[in-house]
């Protein structure tokens, strides 16, 4: 039975609510009363939920702060039986966003609070996207206990959302722009009162009037503490509470110092303030953190343009083609079979094949290719992919959940759940320079107190203010990220992050044959004329048999045909016949031909002239003959890439060795390491033969990379040190990753590579940018020779610094 809910009272906990008080949520359309912003914000994401029921269901009020435990409700409304959360029998994973990030510090934070939970198995807050990835045990965690726990430390997590995470972005920026608006002011203000007191002569200012300055200074710092400091002070009081100490609590102890020692100072009317170095600080620190979360904004574009790619909607066209009007229904909803129509500049919502209409379509988001591509009736198109010309009428193959675009974003869930072992080291060490700073600090006001009291309070504050424990922290993450955002704008998928570092200290760099250094499909290689017909004549008789062939070989000859300078068109041929793996009989022109293997063709040519096995050196032969005669020989091969040869090249300049796994022929094999001069080639390798061989090199100490495109490759890919799938080869392939090369060219893991050793060469810089200015500034702090202003100045930027290089990695 309900309760009997007053309206006195707030609608989610029973509390009294405050007179005046203007807290609303709508719950089934009715305004129901709060008592606080926290409640408010609790039935809130009840209703964002659809949750609703909770209310008209509930026989209590929700816990509130005189109960014991204190878990909103809203938290134990997800469970470990969500299809969301599910993994295996064993375990769950999610992808949450993160309110409150305020720097990297947050990260370190958050990720050790969550690794204290039990049952907790993994956890990674990608700093750039703000998202963290959790995995845990279903017999020990729920999602809710993990919800919690982000909460105790201050901050708020529910699962991803890209519209709601996008309009969190924008208010967390808003939010910070009018902090920085206002430190700005106070200290602009404070620095024109305190200014008389610097240019003053001795005696010259007047006690009343330099008290009256230092009254006015307090009123003006008042709002740079109380609201601009906020997000320092939240900061440092998350970390107690989580008995830690994050970087926050320096800068707050810094605030804090510098305000209440000033404070004193004007209450007693003795001693020094610091008015202006506490207005400054704030600002000059905000500005760093405005421009960190600028550069992680930036970072993460390419990232949230991929989220935001796959449209809402869609127009079905329910009665075609008798009915041509189309109904608006959402993407979600389409199933296989489906007719859509897809206007010019409109997206499209599912893997579909086109029916009507040719048209230009823009798959940069999809492949990192800015020419838009033409596509005409009966080739298929991916989900995401943009109608840049022409309205299109298509046929839905696949669900918009099971889209091309939907399983890269699948694989971008995983992109940056982890983080390197520099970055790993990077962590530790700032936690532990926290630490040290502080005990530092401690003795240094001790020596001043006994060497110079007047001295003590001003340099302890320089020393809390100068030092820079997030310019270690951001020496990496905005490295990484600045370099993933460059490198995914250029169709390269960053999966995993060890990648980059991985990659750049790779001793081998392994690659299988088909579809990775080869195009995967045949060329026409050579032609050998063996007659008097003349051999472009030939090639246009052969294309005229395979005019209506899928074979691939013939798709070769009619790719070549295709490509013949000023030929008339192409003939027709009549009574043709296939015979089932031997080649294809018919007339063109009046004269049978026939165009297949050698035995096939002799029959109606005669014997071979010589040795048909000549020259072939692994290539595949066709023939063409007619009644008595022997007329050209046609060599394919698989084709090698165009870029092969100086990818391969650039590995072996930079000292890596190269190795070619195929499971092909060993002939071939050996005759495309030959063309490239890689040294190392095995052929007609199985799956496990190449595991085996990748693990043999690892035992000897190698650090293997790995680039495949098809199924026999997954293991292999997994087996690596770091790896690296062709965006067109298999699903399977893809999924074992490392890096997933969208683009489809061999030639980015040749700019996955540069971009490899620019960010290793970026970090160092970083680290030892962040290293030699904090023992260089902490010192002559200590020793008096900066004032607490001019150490905020060196914090702000030194943190500038460190972000400012790093975002040179994203120019393309």
């Amino acid at each position: 039975m309900n309760a009997v809910l007053q309206p006195s009272a707030c609608f989610h906990c029973g509390l009294p609510v405050p007179v005046g008080s203007s807290w609303l949520v709508t719950i089934d359309d009715v305004p129901r009363a709060m008592c606080c912003p926290g409640c408010e914000a609790v039935a809130q994401t009840i209703v964002d939920i659809g949750q609703s029921a909770y209310y008209r269901d509930r026989d209590e009020y929700a816990v509130n702060a005189a109960d014991a435990t204190l878990v909103p409700p809203e938290l134990r409304l997800y469970s470990n039986d969500d299809a969301q959360f599910a993994r295996d029998a064993s375990s769950c994973e999610a992808t949450l966003s993160v309110e409150g990030i305020r720097c990297a510090a947050c990260v370190w934070l958050i990720e050790r609070q969550l690794t204290r939970l039990p049952g907790v198995q993994a956890a990674s807050l990608n700093v750039a996207t703000e998202r963290l990835y959790v995995r845990w045990s279903r017999a020990e965690c729920e999602p809710g206990d993990i919800l919690q726990a982000v909460r105790q430390v201050g901050y708020t997590a529910y699962p991803y959302d890209a519209v709601r995470h996008g309009e969190r972005l924008q208010k967390a920026s808003k939010t910070l722009g009018r902090q920085l608006f206002v430190a700005g002011l106070s200290m602009m203000q404070v620095m024109m009162y305190v200014a008389p007191a610097y240019l003053a002569e001795d005696g010259t200012l007047d006690d009343n009037m330099a008290s009256l300055m230092r009254w006015a200074s307090l009123l003006l710092t008042l709002p740079a503490i109380c609201y601009s400091a906020m997000p320092f002070f939240q900061g440092a009081w998350a970390s107690l509470r989580a008995r830690t100490l994050g970087m926050d609590v320096p800068v707050a102890l810094g605030i804090l110092a510098a305000f209440f020692g000033s404070v004193v100072a004007t209450f007693t009317g003795r001693g020094e303030v610091y008015y202006d170095s506490a207005t400054m600080f704030i600002f000059l620190l905000l500005c760093s953190r405005y421009f960190e979360l600028q550069a992680r904004r930036k970072a993460a574009s390419a990232l949230e343009r991929l989220q935001h790619a796959l449209p809402a909607s869609a127009s079905l066209m329910a009665g075609f083609p008798d009915d041509r009007a189309t109904t608006l229904v959402p993407a979600g909803s389409l199933a296989v079979g489906d007719v859509i129509l897809v206007k010019p500049g409109e997206a499209i919502a599912a893997d579909s094949v086109i029916i009507e209409g040719t048209s230009a379509l823009d798959l940069s988001l999809l492949t990192g290719e800015s020419a838009a591509q033409r596509r005409k009736t009966g080739e298929r198109v991916p989900g995401g992919a943009i109608n840049a010309s022409a309205a299109l009428i298509l046929r839905v193959l696949k669900p918009a959940r099971e889209s091309t675009l939907s399983d890269l974003l699948k694989l971008i869930e995983r992109a940056g759940s982890g983080k390197p072992q520099i970055a790993q080291w990077a962590d530790k060490v700032a936690a532990w320079f926290v630490l040290g700073l502080l005990l530092f600090a401690i003795a240094v006001f001790a020596f001043w107190s006994w060497h110079d009291p007047s001295q003590a309070w001003p340099v302890a504050i320089a020393v809390l203010v100068v030092s820079c424990p997030c310019a270690l922290s951001l020496a990496t993450p905005t490295a990484l990220a600045a370099a993933t955002d460059s490198l995914l704008r250029r169709g390269v998928l960053i999966v995993q992050p060890h990648v980059l570092e991985t990659l750049h200290r790779a001793t081998h760099i392994v690659f299988d044959k088909t579809g990775t250094l080869t195009l995967g499909r045949p060329v026409l290689r050579q032609t050998e004329g063996l007659g008097s017909m003349g051999e472009d004549a030939c090639l246009q008789v052969a294309a005229a048999l395979e005019a209506g062939s899928a074979h691939p070989l013939a798709q070769a000859i009619l790719a070549a045909a295709e490509g013949l300078p000023g030929q008339p068109p192409r003939a027709h041929a009549e009574q043709l016949q296939e015979v089932q793996g031997q080649g294809l009989e018919g007339i063109v022109d009046g004269v049978r031909y026939r165009l297949g293997n050698a035995a096939f063709v002799a029959a109606l040519a005669g014997p071979p002239l010589g040795d048909t096995a000549v020259g072939m050196q692994g290539m595949t032969p066709l023939y063409l003959g007619t009644q008595g005669r022997w007329l050209t020989r046609f060599l394919l091969s698989d084709a090698l890439r165009p870029e092969a040869a100086d990818v391969v090249a650039y590995f072996h300049r930079r000292g890596k060795q190269v190795v070619l796994l195929s499971g092909d022929q060993e002939a071939l094999t050996q005759s495309v390491a030959t063309e490239l001069g890689i040294n190392t080639a095995c052929g007609e390798c199985l799956p496990d033969e190449k595991l085996d061989f990748v693990q043999q090199l690892q035992a000897t100490g190698a650090v293997v990379a790995m680039v495949g495109d098809g199924i026999n490759d997954a293991a292999v890919l997994s087996g690596a040190d770091v790896s690296f799938a062709m965006g067109s080869g298999a699903a399977l392939a893809q999924a074992h990753a490392d890096t997933v090369l969208l683009s489809s060219q061999l030639v980015s893991v040749l700019d996955t590579a540069k971009t490899a050793a620019r960010s290793m060469r970026i970090i160092r810089e970083n680290l030892g940018w962040a290293t030699l200015y904090n023992l260089t500034a902490i010192p002559a702090a200590a020793l008096g020779f900066l004032n607490p202003w001019l150490s905020g100045v060196g914090m702000a930027a030194s943190s500038a610094v460190v972000i400012a290089n790093a975002l040179r990695l994203r120019k393309v």
